[in-house]
């Protein structure tokens, strides 16, 4: 049984991730919490679920459309929102209430506009189960893992080997200097939003898929931003990591304590990180961008 709750903890959590890299990324950046990351994962969850209904898509092609909606939400978010800050120098808690004022006001347009109806993802996906000796794991966990570790994989491949992930890399070690060196700060910002929206996008389908697609469901950003904690603030494969521990952690809770209790766990292990490892599983110290 421990075994089998791993395995759904696994499936859980790389979703959890996903939305987690894409906090990370934009922090590391620009080193404030992006907390109207998880309304991206709503759009990209709608987008994906009207294109099924209304215009008849097949499932890859909605996916692609989900996540470049919530793409170019990203984008637009950080031209209206954040770059006018940035531009004057602002202080971090301007993006701060600044990020939360988008959020409530995004969540507030879903309510208003689509209703507070939970909707199912109308796709006919495989519903077989793989067993493996006496762990039974169902054919969208698997492809749910797998879509979220190649997504964070292609990411990483990004950041290292292309000459946009290395300008975020040196922007997000030191901004001022990588401007010097003939870095553009704006198109740097506008890349890492672009890569933050398509992941966030693809979180939500996922997330729509083997639940349901309702206008809160942004609310997801709040896991992300532990994941974030538990992985390292800034590290794109910590805060990926830190989704994995979190989801087997909720789902070892629910079953062997109560589901009840599944939050109450989730941030006492958030206190006991921040007390023992504040810079979390796989990051470094970010004292200056607190």
């Amino acid at each position: 049984m421990f075994t089998q709750q791993v395995v759904n903890g696994l499936s859980v959590g790389s979703v959890y991730g996903l939305a987690a890299v894409g906090y990370a990324l934009i922090y590391s950046v620009l080193g404030f919490s992006n907390f109207a990351h998880g309304e991206l994962t709503m759009v990209g969850a709608f987008a994906a679920l009207f294109s099924v209904v209304l215009w008849a898509l097949p499932f890859p092609a909605a996916v692609l459309v989900g996540m470049l909606l919530s793409a170019a939400v990203a984008v637009g978010m950080e031209r209206v929102a954040y770059r006018p800050l940035r531009m004057r120098s602002a202080p971090s808690l301007y993006f701060f209430v600044s990020a939360m004022g988008v959020s409530i006001f995004l969540q507030n347009l879903a309510l208003v506009t689509l209703g507070a109806t939970f909707r199912p993802f109308p796709v006919s996906l495989p519903t077989q189960t793989i067993r493996l000796g006496l762990v039974r794991v169902g054919t969208v966990d698997v492809l749910t893992f797998l879509v979220c570790v190649v997504a964070v994989g292609v990411l990483e491949l990004v950041l290292g080997y292309t000459k946009t992930g290395r300008a975020i890399r040196a922007v997000a070690y030191d901004r001022d200097t990588a401007s010097l060196m003939g870095i553009s700060i704006d198109r740097t910002c506008f890349a890492v939003f672009l890569l933050a929206g398509l992941l966030a996008g693809l979180s939500g389908v996922l997330r729509g898929v083997k639940y349901t697609v309702y206008p809160t469901m942004g609310t997801i950003i709040i896991k992300a931003w532990v994941c974030a904690i538990l992985g390292g603030l800034g590290s794109v494969s910590g805060a990926f990591a830190g989704g994995l521990l979190l989801g087997v952690l909720e789902v070892l809770v629910a079953g062997y304590v109560s589901s009840t209790y599944r939050d109450v766990f989730t941030f006492l292990l958030l206190i006991l990180v921040l007390l023992v490892r504040p810079s979390g599983l796989l990051g470094v110290k970010v004292e200056e961008k607190a």
